[in-house]
């Protein structure tokens, strides 16, 4: 068992969250959704998360037992926190809440969720505690998000597009000669869905990618991976199929896009692209350094 005090000292120093700023996205999304709760998220927020958007955000006991690892805080996910935790265990997550972001053969998603009220109080009555990192982790010069793809794929990392934050959320990476389809295959194999989102070109062989873990749906970056090299496109979402016309005008953009382009461009839904992190970096990197069991907390569907 470990001190939360100490865990928190030591995230914080890691991802530098002091100096992080304002987190880029939940700064502008986690009051908008909280907007209209029972509760004012600002009164059980640490203070210091009301700042940044990252770091402890709910304190429960100080001894911690086991942490377990998420990409977010889904209603799935804090269910299996609430049955399988202790008094003072620990939730490290991407998210601070949750996002439903569409499944390509399914229904539409509807963005970003809060935690229920009923959840939350459930939570602090069990006393387990939440700490978040997005902007820092996707940045992080030697832990992040899109890097733990490139290094599960045997991939090497050769440069870094998609400014996001004090960093960069995209890297630029170079394989041995793959073709496409089974490279497909491997990234079906590696985050556990049941189908990809695919589209653009379908280039023979691959030997360069670009890879953004979340939602990589920016024309923009698109061409600018494209302008540099890469061969197939890697995100969580190459579509944003968010119900809203700010979704729709998104999804038509990427959807012209990939008429033209000579990449293939693959979605691997955004919550597995951020798992992988958790569960093959983050959960070693707790164990070395602290007396604490991981345990990693799966989505149901990773296609949400």
């Amino acid at each position: 068992m470990t001190a939360l005090t100490q865990i928190v000292h030591a995230l914080d120093e890691f991802f530098d969250v002091p100096n992080s700023g304002a987190d880029p996205a939940f700064s502008r999304f986690l009051p908008a959704v909280y907007g209209a709760a029972p509760r004012p998220w600002t009164s059980w927020v640490e203070s210091a998360f009301a700042t940044h958007f990252n770091g402890l955000m709910l304190r429960g006991d100080e001894t911690v037992r086991t942490v377990f690892l998420a990409a977010f805080p889904s209603e799935h996910v804090l269910d299996a926190l609430l049955d399988r935790a202790e008094s003072g265990d620990l939730l490290f997550v991407h998210h601070p809440i949750d996002l439903k972001s569409g499944d390509p053969r399914g229904t539409w998603g509807n963005f970003f969720q809060p935690i229920a009220d009923e959840t939350l109080a459930a939570l602090q009555a069990k006393r387990v505690s939440i700490y978040s990192c997005h902007a820092p982790l996707d940045y992080h010069p030697t832990l992040n998000t899109s890097g733990s793809i490139a290094r599960a794929l045997g991939a090497t990392v050769t440069g870094h597009f998609f400014p996001y934050g004090s960093g960069h959320a995209g890297v630029i990476a170079s394989m041995p000669s793959t073709p496409v389809e089974l490279l497909q295959e491997r990234l079906r194999h590696l985050f556990g869905v049941p189908y990809l989102d695919a589209a653009g070109a379908r280039t023979a062989d691959i030997e360069r990618l670009a890879i953004v873990a979340g939602s990589g749906d920016r024309v923009d970056e698109m061409q600018n991976a494209e302008r540099l090299g890469a061969q197939a496109y890697v995100t969580g979402e190459i579509h944003s199929r968010i119900d809203t016309e700010y979704g729709r005008r998104k999804f038509a953009a990427v959807e012209g896009f990939a008429e033209s382009t000579r990449m293939a461009l693959f979605g691997v839904s955004h919550a597995a692209s951020e798992f992988l992190v958790m569960d093959r970096e983050i959960q070693p990197w707790f164990t070395e350094r602290f007396d604490v069991a991981t345990v990693p907390l799966r989505e149901e569907h990773w296609w949400r």
